[in-house]
């Protein structure tokens, strides 16, 4: 199995897992400095998804829209107080980093 494969993989079961919780209702209507949490989570599963099914390859726009939201998310989290709705946004980080690692680099 190729590293690519495993990555995917591993990025499919963290997927699977994530799904299953449910969005934390503390950040329904959270903003952060003008930042919509929902759409974060929006933006980033749309990726993974996309990522995922293309069998590891995102374009250049979703590759740009991944990094964007991780970088709102590294801002994002330590404002959030409700420790269950950190750790759901600490787990969807986890995926879009993931992904993002697993992406070729852009010149």
């Amino acid at each position: 199995m190729s590293e690519s494969t495993e990555q995917v993989q591993n990025a499919d079961r963290l997927w699977r897992g994530f799904r299953q919780e449910p969005f934390p209702d503390s950040l329904r209507r959270a903003t952060f400095g003008g930042t919509h949490v929902w759409l974060l989570e929006l933006d980033i599963a749309g990726c993974v998804l996309r990522w995922l099914d293309n069998g590891g390859t995102l374009d250049s726009m979703n590759s740009i829209l991944l990094q964007s939201s991780i970088k709102d998310l590294d801002r994002v989290i330590p404002e959030i107080d409700d420790p269950a709705a950190a750790k759901y946004c600490q787990q969807l980080h986890q995926l879009a980093v993931l992904v993002s690692r697993n992406l070729p680099s852009t010149k």
